[in-house]
């Protein structure tokens, strides 16, 4: 990988010096990026890895910094790693820059679409984990995320699953998300998820992501709810 200026002020910005700048590469790239260009990978390793370890870092900073119970801790780990809250970190370290995407994805518009930068945030803090280790990774997302859970007035999510299983759980119903439907090439899959609850359809949601589409089902079940009076 060739580093650039730009690519070099967000090394800095980050206070990183990184050693395999090929995982920064892999970071970056878009699937249909690496289908075009018959590249070895694209960035969605890094991305499952990184979410992981977006999730351990921001748990550990909760359980240690906030006198608040599973539930609550919950909640709010979900409403800072999500696909809003990473799209926004994203846009704020300005990875759009870096990102690489095919011809398709560029003709959608000029704008990449929010689930890309979302997941590019999290395939970068893969690369970060695996280039520089965990407390390298740990400095860097402590640097971004807390400042938002201390701003209270700054909620970038609500986790409509949550909420939906405390429903559940509390009136003893089951809850269970299948996928019903996967549509479009591997590059650019959509699912479209059922929320059941005692194996009834409460609503159907679609989205670019299984946990997207989980979400809307889960918001269309609850708004079923509400109308109902049964919550």
């Amino acid at each position: 990988m060739k580093v650039g200026v730009k690519v070099e002020e967000l090394f800095k910005k980050l206070n990183i010096k990184p050693k395999d700048l090929s995982l920064y590469e892999k970071a970056f790239s878009h699937s249909s990026y690496a289908n075009e260009h018959k590249a070895k990978q694209d960035y969605e390793r890094l991305e499952f890895l990184g979410d992981a370890v977006l999730d351990l870092v921001v748990s550990d900073y909760l359980y240690k910094k906030e006198n608040l119970q599973e539930g609550q801790m919950t909640k709010i780990r979900a409403s800072y790693v999500c696909t809003d809250a990473n799209a926004f970190y994203a846009k704020d370290l300005g990875l759009e820059k870096y990102v690489k995407v095919g011809h398709g994805e560029e003709k959608k518009g000029k704008t990449i679409e929010k689930h890309i930068i979302a997941d590019t945030f999290e395939s970068l803090m893969g690369a970060i984990y695996l280039d520089l280790g965990y407390q390298t990774v740990r400095r860097v997302i402590l640097s971004i995320v807390p400042k938002y859970i201390e701003d209270k007035n700054i909620m970038f999510f609500k986790d409509y699953k949550s909420v939906l299983q405390e429903y559940t759980q509390t009136s003893k119903k089951s809850l269970n998300y299948e996928i019903i439907k996967e549509e479009g090439p591997a590059h650019d899959k959509s699912f479209t998820v059922a929320v059941m609850i005692d194996e009834i359809n409460y609503g159907e949601g679609s989205a670019k992501s299984k946990k997207s589409a989980e979400q809307e089902a889960a918001r269309k079940a609850l708004e079923k709810l509400a109308k109902n009076s049964e919550i």
